[in-house]
């Protein structure tokens, strides 16, 4: 059984290790999915709207600041100030709508293989001439 075959077997044919394999990979890819958008979406995200934005600190203070402390949402956190962070949720929210196209694709790309796989067998399940030739002549002697 070549490579590909038995690609094709073992992503059109589900199972619990195969469900396994998904969460696991699927959860090392999170990590990939959160350095794309620290790393190099968001920086460009930055760069179009003219200059340094940073995600993690847009938040809307929930109560008094005490003195001293910076106005940054890990110094507030630290101070233990209620803080409404919408920015981090942003973040969140594009690493959502990455994993969710990227897993769009990888399923369009299965459907794809598996219409294909779907023709094939259609193909194998043809009679050929022969076959239909003799079913014509049996229905012949049988009236």
């Amino acid at each position: 059984m070549s490579m590909m075959s038995e690609f094709k077997e073992f992503a059109l044919k589900g199972n619990v290790m195969d469900l396994a394999v998904g969460v696991i990979i699927g959860g090392a890819f999170s990590g990939i999915t959160n350095s794309l958008v620290e790393d190099i979406i968001m920086p460009i995200v930055a760069f179009i709207a003219g200059g340094e934005l940073n995600f993690k600190n847009m938040f809307i203070l929930l109560g008094d600041a005490p003195e001293g402390v910076a106005m940054t949402y890990d110094a507030l956190k630290e101070a233990g100030v209620p803080l409404l962070a919408y920015g981090s949720f942003i973040t969140v929210l594009i690493n959502f709508l990455i994993l969710a196209f990227i897993i769009f694709m990888m399923v369009k790309g299965m459907n794809k293989m598996r219409r294909k796989n779907e023709v094939e067998e259609v193909v194998e399940e043809t009679p050929s001439e022969e076959v239909l030739l003799l079913r014509e002549i049996s229905q012949k002697l049988s009236k």
